[in-house]
């Protein structure tokens, strides 16, 4: 094997690696509402989970990340455990499209429309319209359709590359020698797991044992050893990503792991019974890339098929291995980011538990206003405390989203997102402000039943429009955003009014001086808390 084909091999992978990159960038751009519409029918069902799992999968074009962001999934509390047993092996059915359209290239015939469907001829076409799509589309979507059919064009020419410069390679003798080797299926299965967890895509690994059968010199014996082993090696990636999260989170990695081995023991025993208990001449005849598409998929679908009854053990596996140590959920799983469209919806929800218990906290402290409890003030306390962290992690997490390549409707979430938990923040602060204040006005002298009648009427209102904004909120619904603003400034009059009112009775003689300030103080710290209320309100109905 001389420089050039060495030069040609290395530079064909590295087109195909970028390519597989591209393409499934884009797809998760251009498919990223549908995951989220996908994600939220999610059940405890496996054989629902089995479609799902497909179906992301085809749209990711990566077994690995979707396990990746299993792991993110469930380290956020957002799936539990067993939701993810039919998920996983789904998307080991999903991952073997790659291997059919790459099946292609090994097409021969004579028919011009039938010769389109060769990588080599379509491939070209749709890189052009790509680029074009790219360089004239005004439409951020038509844009990353654009990406897709680039990706796909640079892959599909990487694996052209590496078919040419490996066909000279029938035609050397020791190359042909050195394939004896793995003819041996227990190597067959060590080489095809490692290949694969270097690269870290059963897709490409697949893809480059496609392209070696090209030369007409891979073997049955020595391709299916090598596929079963590359299912393996596909979960180091996955591995490697459940470092540093909760036991319920590895437990995902362990399950995807015992999957694909009990499915390459089951495999390798039949192969061994019908290689070296029958003597199947077949094992000896050369291989296609449609055939080895063929076989990677009847491979994965009976594999599935023998364990999906056995869900529940495969989650007590999981269970055992990793033993629960009452390990915590983290709030914003890094790992989202690998899927950006996911990882914004989920963000938006965790702000709306922001802005829920910043509400709660602060109805709690109105209601301590002439009716002091110590208790209450203490878990006002933990929910600021709360508060303050879970904004945070939220910023950090939306700067880091910030720079990944979103959609514009997803950025504009970012955004709003950003802006409306610093109000929420706030709000929070305000309610141990608030408790505060009750505090000392517990120790005065006054007429609580009289005090509590006045601000009554106000407190009610701030409690409505607690109410509305988490609707509108968690909805998205701007009618009822303007419907808060309305009752916002309406409120804010009101307070305005009540301050004056209060600031007469004070000049009159007619109210107690310390009393007084203590009112001020609730009523400033009020209509503070409805002016958040209102920015927030705006930053949804813009």
């Amino acid at each position: 094997m001389g420089l050039d084909s060495i030069i040609g091999v290395i530079g064909g992978l590295a087109f195909f690696l970028f390519g597989m990159s591209v393409l499934s960038t884009a797809l998760k751009k251009v498919a990223g509402k549908r995951l989220e519409v996908i994600l939220e029918k999610m059940t405890d069902h496996p054989l629902k989970g089995l479609v799902l799992g497909a179906v992301i999968t085809i749209a990711m074009q990566s077994s690995s990340a979707l396990t990746v962001m299993l792991v993110g999934l469930v380290n956020s509390g957002i799936m539990n455990i067993a939701q993810t047993v039919g998920v996983i092996m789904g998307s080991n059915i999903g991952t073997t499209l790659t291997a059919w359209i790459l099946s292609l290239s090994g097409l021969k015939t004579d028919n011009i429309l039938l010769s389109m469907l060769k990588p080599a001829n379509f491939s070209p076409v749709m890189a052009l319209i790509g680029v074009c799509m790219i360089m004239a589309a005004k439409e951020q979507k038509k844009k990353d359709l654009g990406q897709v059919l680039v990706g796909f064009a640079i892959l599909m020419n990487g694996m052209e590359m590496m078919s040419h410069a490996l066909s000279p390679l029938s035609e050397v003798p020791e190359f042909v020698d050195a394939l004896t080797a793995f003819r041996n299926p227990f190597f067959g299965v060590l080489i095809g797991t490692l290949f694969t967890a270097v690269i870290q895509s059963s897709a490409a690994s697949v893809g480059v044992l496609q392209a070696l059968s090209l030369t007409g010199h891979i073997t049955y014996g020595v391709a299916i050893p090598i596929i079963m082993g590359q299912n393996i090696g596909t979960c180091v990636t996955a591995l490697l990503s459940t470092i540093g999260v909760s036991k319920n989170a590895k437990r995902v990695s362990v399950i995807h792991i015992s999957f694909n081995l009990i499915g390459t023991a089951v495999g390798l025993i039949v192969y061994l019974m019908l290689d070296w208990g029958a003597g199947l001449s077949i094992f000896n005849d050369a291989i296609k890339p449609f055939e080895i598409a063929a076989f990677h998929s009847i491979f994965n679908v009976v594999t599935t098929c023998l364990l999906l009854p056995f869900s529940k053990q495969l989650v007590n596996i999981a269970e055992s291995v990793i033993k629960d140590d009452g390990n915590q959920e983290v709030f914003l799983d890094k790992r989202l980011l690998l899927t950006p469209a996911i990882a914004v919806k989920e963000c938006k929800k965790k702000s709306a538990l922001i802005l829920q218990d910043a509400a709660n906290g602060y109805m709690e402290s109105m209601s301590l206003i002439g009716d002091y409890d110590s208790k209450s003030k203490d878990n006002i306390k933990e929910l600021e405390e709360r508060v303050d962290e879970m904004v945070e992690s939220c910023n950090n997490f939306l700067i880091q989203l910030s720079s990944k390549d979103v959609s514009d409707s997803d950025s504009e979430i970012i955004a709003t997102t950003l802006h409306t938990i610093g109000d929420m923040e706030r709000i929070s602060d305000y309610s141990l402000n608030l408790s505060t204040v009750a505090k000392k006005m517990e120790q005065a002298d006054y007429d609580k039943k009289e005090l509590k009648k006045n601000l009554k009427d106000t407190n009610k209102k701030l409690e409505s429009l607690f109410e509305k904004i988490m609707i509108a909120y968690e909805n998205d619904d701007v009618s009822k955003a303007n419907e808060v603003r309305e009752q916002s400034e309406e409120l804010v009059d009101q307070i305005k009014k009540a301050k004056k009112s209060d600031l007469k009775k004070l000049r009159k003689g007619k109210m107690d001086a310390e009393i007084s300030v203590y009112l001020s103080d609730y009523l400033s710290i009020s209509r503070r808390v409805v002016e958040h209320i209102q920015n927030i309100a705006e930053a949804i109905a813009i």
